[in-house]
């Protein structure tokens, strides 16, 4: 008589429990790599500007001359102010030259503020905080008269085409003196950094009051700021 062998192991269990998690494991660690691996024709990052099917970003996209026309027109923005004094020689200004955005002609941006207290509200036309503010600057310039000039100055970022600034001064319906920073030297001269809004506050000489990075939320708030900054109650 044979001993009695011992119980015979379950059909089909040739691995230990524990190893069959190992291979599971191992198979969703190989799937989740595969998810997250880099591809070639991943899509690039996000832009300020989703771009077009030819890459070109649309507040880049070229128009035509009778469309830019048309946009100035309905835009009528003021002409970009004189004042017909004489220019310091300590203002940071002296020699700088971009567009006027409601001819596109040259405008001399030291000789035309001389001897008056400035203001230059730097925005572009994809900042959404800038939209809200620039009619609190309309209010404001309209206010102070010729008691301070007040100058929107587009970003060299997405203002190479005036077509896309006039166009958006015209949907919020805000009509000041603008002047495109095409090549970045009004940027670069007053020391405007690379926030939007900003605003350049600038003494009747010409030099740098004060810079402020940030949103204004009222033509007051505005109004406090050039007194404090330029002397000038309005």
């Amino acid at each position: 008589m044979s001993e009695p062998s011992g119980p015979a192991s379950p059909r089909g269990s040739r691995f230990p429990p524990a190893a069959r998690w190992t291979v599971v494991f191992v198979v969703v660690m190989i799937a989740l790599i595969v998810a997250i691996w880099p591809r070639g024709d991943d899509p690039a990052p996000m832009s300020s500007a989703p771009p077009s099917s030819s890459g070109v970003r649309p507040i880049d996209a070229p128009v035509d001359e009778a469309r830019l026309a048309e946009a100035r027109s309905t835009a009528d923005l003021p002409d970009c102010p004189v004042t017909g004094l004489p220019e310091s020689p300590d203002s940071v200004l002296d020699g700088v030259v971009e567009p006027c955005l409601s001819t596109g002609a040259p405008y001399d941006l030291g000789a035309s503020t001389a001897g008056r207290p400035l203001v230059i509200n730097v925005w572009a036309q994809w900042c959404g905080p800038c939209k809200t503010e620039l009619p609190y600057f309309e209010e404001f310039a309209a206010r102070a008269g010729d008691r301070v000039t007040v100058l929107a100055l587009h970003a060299k970022e997405g203002g190479s085409n005036p077509f896309f600034p006039l166009t958006l001064l015209t949907e919020i319906g805000v009509r000041l003196p603008s002047v495109l920073d095409l090549d970045g030297k009004v940027a670069a001269a007053i020391n405007a950094p690379r926030v939007f809004p900003s605003t350049v506050f600038l003494r009747p000489d010409g030099t740098v009051a004060e810079v402020y990075p940030g949103v204004f939320d009222s033509p007051e708030e505005i109004a406090d700021s050039v007194a404090e900054h330029l002397g000038v109650r309005i």
